[in-house]
């Protein structure tokens, strides 16, 4: 174990520039074309699927991967807690998953398999190698069937969630990436890609989705939607008979607040579109046209999409509530658009994106969460998680950059990837000083925007920027290996 010195001099930041995403890379694109249809009474959502995949890598690859996050829900693959179990399973347990029905390749039957940890994995054989800057038409026939859940993908009393519903082509990294199913965390990956979503449905239902509705039609009692996005990490949409819609614009973005049961939605979308001006302002251009903000039946706190997050209708403490809106957006910036493996690296967009929550709030006094607060109260939790730990277990395992299995339970995880990741930050806040801090915030960004990082990425650009090698700093908190004084 060894103490780190905060104490250090480094050399002035050079002067802060504006970024944002630069919209001119990445033109071959893997696209999405998804035609769905939603039968309430069977609680079932058939797929048509079209992925013009662009073999981005520098291998010849002879078959593509895809990973089923709809079986996270088949019995006996619970991705859902013990202590998590009443609030997701409110009438019993419940069910689904997908079966895939068929697969072709450029227009040609061709094999496919499901297999992988719990049947995660969805394997198509190409007939013939695709080479680097090639490109190859998958279509997949799909039915997803839903449990009764509130989670990313069920349906609930209030609403019906469709997240990670589809088929998504693993990341090629010397091989596919295959993640598994857990409790803790969220065990997704994907690169940036584009997206066009036809949804039917019941006429009675309001939808909010990632992208923006291009089209929107009614015949016989069903509504058909479409929907575009350009350079999505992924793609979402969420249903229900009880939505009432708030809207506002700030700076050319649509701001929509999906809610019900909300007598403070004003206030609620005011702080949405605040918390988008400022992040825009400390970070980097939010660069899509929508942002959606959406309450819903969701057994956690929130959930990050693109242009879309869950907030839990669960939550009924206001101040809980708003701090989940800023952190929930804030991962738009942090995993949306710089993406990561969170089942691998989980601190690596989480750890920022709480820790961009208070800043968010110390520019923001109004909310009455005060910054010195937050980083005090996660001092105080932090001590007391180890303390606790340490007298049951007679140790505790106190790093952070472990996959997500190696969590042995929830307070483990939130403690070691949340509540010590902003003392993180805030330790190197202090070291590097204010403008130098947000400097290095504001270069990852523009880095790394539209594409995916790894913790050797962050550390060297924050080095890079810094001047100085923080290499050493960020190992003793990811080792586990840092003393926090008291």
């Amino acid at each position: 174990m060894k103490r780190l010195s905060f104490l250090l001099v480094f050399i002035l930041a050079l002067p802060i520039f504006l970024f944002g995403c630069n919209n001119n890379e990445f033109e071959n694109l893997s696209t999405y074309t998804i035609d769905c249809v939603y039968d309430e009474q069977n609680h079932t959502l058939t797929c048509s699927q079209t992925l013009n995949y662009y073999n981005n890598t520098d291998n010849a690859l002879n078959k593509l991967e895809f990973f089923l996050y709809a079986n996270a829900f088949n019995e006996g693959t619970s991705v859902v807690s013990t202590s998590s179990f009443d609030k997701a399973y409110p009438n019993g347990a419940s069910y689904g998953g997908i079966e895939v029905k068929g697969a072709t390749c450029n227009d040609t039957d061709t094999e496919f398999v499901v297999e992988g940890d719990k049947n995660s994995i969805l394997t198509v054989v190409l007939p013939s190698e695709i080479y680097p800057d090639e490109n190859v038409k998958i279509c997949l026939d799909y039915t997803i069937t839903l449990a009764n859940i509130n989670h990313r993908l069920g349906y609930g009393e209030n609403s019906i969630n469709f997240g990670n519903f589809y088929p998504i082509v693993c990341v090629y990294e010397n091989g596919f990436v295959e993640n598994k199913f857990v409790s803790n965390g969220d065990p997704f990956y994907s690169d940036i890609a584009n997206y066009n979503v036809q949804i039917t449905y019941n006429e009675k239902y309001t939808m909010a989705s990632s992208g923006d509705v291009v089209d929107e039609k009614i015949e016989n009692g069903r509504k058909t939607t479409s929907v575009k996005g350009e350079k999505l990490r992924d793609f979402c949409f969420v249903l229900s008979e009880k939505f009432q819609k708030a809207s506002n614009t700030v700076d050319g973005v649509t701001v929509n607040y999906y809610y019900y049961d909300d007598e403070n939605y004003e206030e609620n979308l005011t702080l949405s579109c605040q918390v988008l001006q400022e992040f825009s302002n400390m970070f980097g251009e939010y660069p899509y046209k929508t942002l959606n903000v959406v309450k819903t039946s969701f057994c956690f706190g929130g959930m990050e999409y693109p242009n879309l997050v869950y907030i839990s209708d669960a939550v009924t403490d206001e101040e809980t509530y708003r701090y989940v809106i800023v952190h929930e957006l804030a991962h738009q910036w942090w995993y949306s658009l710089v993406g990561n493996n969170e089942y691998q690296e989980a601190w690596l967009d989480e750890s920022l994106t709480e820790y961009s929550t208070a800043l968010f709030f110390e520019k923001h006094g109004e909310y009455g969460l005060d910054y010195k607060n937050i980083i005090n109260g996660a001092e105080n939790t932090y001590r007391l998680f180890v303390d606790v730990y340490s007298e049951i277990n007679g140790d505790v395992d106190e790093s952070m950059n472990r996959n997500l299995s190696e969590f042995n339970t929830e307070p483990e995880y939130v403690n070691c990837v949340y509540t010590k990741g902003v003392l993180l930050y805030d330790n190197l806040r202090q070291t590097l000083g204010e403008a130098k801090f947000m400097k290095c915030l504001k270069e990852y960004f523009e880095s790394y925007c539209y594409k995916n990082a790894n913790s050797g990425d962050l550390i060297a650009s924050f080095s890079k920027t810094a001047k100085v090698d923080l290499e050493g700093f960020f190992n003793a908190f990811l080792n586990g290996e840092v003393i926090l004084d008291n």
